[in-house]
This record gives structure tokens, sequence and C-alpha cells, in this order.
């Protein structure tokens, strides 16, 4: 299923964002890129990676540190937004472009999002829940179903 066919409704506003979680964001992701994923690049058990969207609203890029996991070739993203109602800035940005940018260490690939469909989500959650555990229980917080999100790499990346 691809980003636009999505019946996601793409108006309805994100969580704001608090200074407080920007500041560390901001924080994460420079020593992130200093240390060339070293320090930032996990998180206990889990590992994360930036990812580089274009802002919807103001086409400016946007960084997110993120747990991941790996499928194969693709990079598998969880848009929990710690179980809020609401869905990520990050997947917001992603419904209206697809085509972004993730940082693994200090290696930067271009990719391309889309949503799960039900059996690849059937497959792909226990593997996010071994993981993060934590993603069980934002499910059980919030009324929508928290999307599971695919990065593929893009054309240019492939041999």
């Amino acid at each position: 299923m691809s980003v636009e066919d999505q019946t996601v409704d793409k108006n309805r506003p994100a969580r704001k964002t608090s200074k407080a979680q920007r500041v560390l964001t901001g924080i994460h992701t420079f020593f992130y890129r200093l240390s060339g994923g070293k320090m930032g690049g996990r998180l206990g058990k889990s590992p994360i990676l930036l990812l580089i969207t274009t802002g919807r609203k103001t086409g400016k890029p946007r960084t997110t540190p993120l747990f991941y996991l790996k499928d194969g070739d693709n990079l598998i993203l969880f848009a929990s937004n710690g179980g809020s109602a609401t869905h990520p800035t990050w997947w917001l940005n992603l419904q209206a472009n697809p085509q972004a940018e993730v940082e693994l260490g200090s290696k930067k690939l271009p990719v391309t999002a889309r949503q799960a469909d039900a059996e690849e989500r059937k497959r792909l959650w226990p593997l996010l829940v071994a993981m993060y555990g934590d993603y069980a229980e934002y499910q059980k917080k919030t009324t929508r179903e928290i999307p599971i999100v695919i990065l593929s790499p893009t054309a240019k990346n492939l041999p």
C-alpha cells in the first residue's frame, strides 16, 4: 500500500512537541552525528537511526532519532508517538512526502516510506515488541492502530 492510498487523515494535527523534547532530540542528534552513531546509536538492545524527513508545512529538513528494526534491506519504524491519540510529526511528514533519508551510524541512505499492510504488520508486530516491549503498552493507550512504517532503499542505492 502506498502512502498516498492510505486512509489516515493527513490533516489531523500531530501532538505538539514540547520544548524540552526538541532540545533533547537536538542533543541526541548532535552526539549521534559527532560520534558516527557510537553515542546515541542504541538504547539497551534497541538500535537507533536518524530519520530526516521534509517538513510538510515548512519544506525544511526535520531529523528524528528513532528505534528501528532491520528486515532484509528494509528498515522498520513504529509510529507510536508514545501511545498518543495523534500520529508523530515524522509520520505525517512521510505521508506528505515519502522520500526521506536515514543515517545509520555515519552512513546516509535515501529511502522511500510506506505503511505495512495487514500481512506485514502481523509478521513485524511481534518482532518490534520483542525489540522494545513498551510498544505493546503504547498500542493499549490509544484507539488508533499505530502504523508500522517500512523504509525501503531508493533505486539509486540498489546495485
